[in-house]
This record gives C-alpha cells, sequence and structure tokens, in this order.
C-alpha cells in the first residue's frame, strides 16, 4: 500500500508539499458537540476577533512566508454572522494567495457570498456518517441536523467554491466505517463535479479542556496511516492534509508517501499571533513547530516546501 500511494503521490503532485496554518477568528459556539472545547456548555474563556485584530494576525502570519490561510468560527451565527466573516475574508484575500474557511454550514448564496469576498475552500467535517452516534454525540443545535450538514460541500461547490475538503473524526465512531464514508462522499463530489479540487482530512479525536468525549475505536499511527494510504490510492488526485493533532515524527514521515499538505506555526486558540490570546483553545496540538523549522524539515526529508501554487488575476 504505502509504495502504491508514494508512487501516486509523485504521480499527481510531484514532491510538493504545500504549507498553510489557521486562523481561529473566534470560539462562541451554539452547539453541543460532545467531544469538542467549544461545545457552548463547556466553560472555558470565549473570545472573538475584532476585524482590525484579524487583519493584524493575518499580517503577523504573512511575515512568517505562508500565502496560505484557514479561517475558523465556533458555529454561532449570533456571534460571527456570515458578514463578520465576510469582512475576515476579504483581508485575508488581500494578504495571502489561497483562503480557505471552516465555518458552520452555509445555505448556496452565502457561499456565493463568501467566494465573491475572496474564499477558495471550504471545510466542512461530517465527524460520524453513523446516523445514530451522530444524533447521540450532537444532542442539541444546528449542528444535530445530518442532512444539513451532509449537504454543505455541494452547496458550497454551486456556490462558486474552487474546493471543498471532506474528512471525519476518527475514533469517534468506527473509524473504518467513517473513513470508508467520507471518502465515498468526497468521490461522489469529484464525480459530479469534476473540476473542484478534492481533498481530505484525517483528525483524530484529542484531548481538551474538560474534555469527556472518549473514542469508540481506538486509531493508532498504524491505523490512521493504513487510511492514508488507502484514500490516496483510492482517490490519487486528492489533496490529503496532515494535522498538527500527529506528533511531528509522523507528519514528516507521510509527507511524500501519501500527504500532499501540512499546517505549520499552528495557534488552535483565538488570537495569539500578534497579541495576547483572547479565548481557549479547540484541542491540544501534538506538532507546535513553527514554520521555518517545519520548512526545514521538508527540505531534509528531500521535498520542497511550496508557499503558492494559485495566482488570483
Amino acid at each position: 500500500m504505502a509504495r502504491r500511494a508514494q508512487e501516486g503521490t509523485a504521480r499527481h503532485f510531484g514532491n510538493g508539499v504545500q504549507l498553510f496554518t489557521p486562523l481561529y477568528l473566534a470560539n462562541y459556539c451554539e452547539n453541543h458537540c460532545t467531544y469538542c472545547g467549544f461545545n457552548c456548555t463547556n466553560d472555558i474563556r470565549r473570545g472573538k476577533l475584532t476585524i482590525e485584530q484579524a487583519r493584524r494576525a493575518m499580517e503577523k502570519i504573512a511575515a512568517t512566508g505562508l500565502k496560505e490561510i484557514l479561517l475558523l468560527t465556533g458555529e454561532s451565527r449570533r456571534m460571527s454572522d456570515v458578514a463578520y466573516i465576510g469582512e475576515a475574508v476579504k483581508i485575508a484575500a488581500e494578504i495571502f494567495s489561497t483562503v480557505g474557511v471552516e465555518i458552520y454550514p452555509l445555505e448556496e448564496e452565502e457561499y456565493a457570498f463568501l467566494r465573491a469576498c475572496g474564499a477558495d475552500f471550504v471545510s466542512v467535517y461530517q465527524e460520524t456518517y453513523c446516523v445514530e452516534r451522530y444524533k447521540k454525540v450532537h444532542p442539541k443545535g444546528k449542528k444535530k441536523d445530518f442532512r444539513w450538514r451532509f449537504e454543505s460541500q455541494e452547496r458550497a461547490i454551486r456556490g462558486g467554491m474552487r474546493g471543498v475538503a471532506f474528512g471525519s473524526l476518527l475514533g469517534l465512531d468506527d473509524f473504518r466505517k467513517d473513513a470508508f464514508a467520507a471518502g465515498l462522499h468526497g468521490h461522489h463530489m469529484q464525480k459530479r463535479y469534476p473540476h473542484v479540487e478534492i481533498s481530505f482530512s484525517f483528525p483524530r479525536l484529542r484531548p481538551f479542556i474538560h474534555g469527556k468525549e472518549q473514542a469508540v475505536t481506538s486509531v493508532g499511527e498504524r491505523q490512521l496511516l493504513q487510511v492514508m494510504l488507502a484514500y490516496r490510492i483510492f482517490m490519487p488526485y486528492a489533496g490529503l492534509t496532515i494535522s498538527t493533532r500527529e506528533r511531528q515524527g509522523f507528519r514528516d514521515n507521510v509527507i511524500g508517501l501519501c500527504a500532499t499538505k501540512m499546517s505549520a506555526g499552528v495557534k488552535v486558540g483565538v488570537g495569539g499571533y500578534d497579541s495576547e490570546q483572547v479565548g481557549d483553545e479547540q484541542f491540544e496540538i501534538s506538532d507546535g513547530r513553527s514554520v521555518t523549522q517545519v520548512h526545514e524539515a521538508i527540505i531534509g526529508k528531500g521535498m520542497q516546501p511550496i508557499y503558492t501554487d494559485y495566482v488570483r488575476v
């Protein structure tokens, strides 16, 4: 599997590894997800960046050389409405060549609005594709609507986004079934919309402040690697992102083998790039290396760090 995956990665992506970082704009949430630090009942410090604070944070991130950013919020329309996210996207589009958003699911016309503001990609993770388990871990809030979330990527595509990302939270239910379902979900969208860039992420359950949710199935690094290799063989042209949830040794070893994108210089709290962090983290990360350190690690693996592969015209 590793040999086949590596051949597919080299054929479609060469030796390039894309770099990006997330920026959490806010951590207010209206959902009751049992596995997430942003759960609205969780006693954490809530915060939201002003537009000016967001601009300063983006400028600080851009100073590291990064050209791609992922903007995130908790799932609260009241505290982080679409207009606010749109303003942040406009600023990001001025500074970065590629802008992604990972927010609550939107209507098609709202995705079109963010696309007009400068967004390129939308990431929405179904968490688990088991409907019964989904209901159990999403007892309240808009997120409990399985179908509304499931159809998010298609609405984003119809709204004009050039790329969408899929994934499940491995360990929340039977990870093999969830990985299989997420793969089919992405594959179906690729067949239906062949012009769209499809990518996958592979987050595993991580500890969080006051966390209680336990994994249903154990997902070790060996199992995670098998999942990633299977995805590369199944969809050799899809982007595969490796999260800072994983330790640096594992992350370094999967680039070139199957992963094509990795984050660097990551902070999962609200702010903290140019000033004091104003909101608590969503989860604990395992790889806290800077952009320079990740860059050097990629070079050390005989690979090429890619900061931008897209030019706005």
